[in-house]
């Protein structure tokens, strides 16, 4: 049997539960036609680069899938029937991956290569002075605030 890893997004306004009957409606097809469903991640309700029939948002959720051709075929084919259902994609993949998914791994600010080399960080205020910059002027207290 094949591995795939099938993404699919469902309309805004379902709710989480009906997301979950989707998954679990599509698990029962994979199954019954001599596949099974690895794991499963619901990346939650995502805002959309455009707009998809009229929807600025969708739920996301991501199925490793260990099945022949055919089941995944009549996933998709379903997919295309129901109205829930915005988009999907089906990929076949080698070996599915171990753990959290990209979208669902944590990624902190300091994690990322920096853009400016080695250069050390300095804020606006350090900066080195020139003449004439407004600082140095000598403050007059303005007359309308007392």
């Amino acid at each position: 049997m094949a591995l795939y890893e099938h993404v699919f997004l469902a309309r805004q306004d379902i709710s989480a539960q009906q997301v979950d009957a989707l998954v679990e409606q599509y698990k029962g097809v994979i199954e019954a036609n001599g596949g099974k469903v690895g794991r499963v991640e619901n990346w939650g309700l995502k805002s959309l680069t455009y707009r998809i029939k009229k929807n600025r948002k969708a739920h996301y959720v991501l199925m490793d899938i260990d099945a022949p051709a055919p089941a995944v075929h009549e996933v998709e084919r379903q997919m295309r029937i129901n109205e829930d259902v915005l988009r999907y994609m089906t990929i076949a993949v080698e070996k599915h991956e171990e753990g959290p998914s990209a979208m669902m791994q944590k990624r902190d600010r300091d994690d990322r290569p920096r853009r400016d080399g080695d250069r050390p960080e300095r804020s606006f205020g350090d900066r080195p002075r020139r003449d004439g910059d407004r600082d140095d002027r000598p403050r007059r207290p303005r007359e309308d605030r007392a």
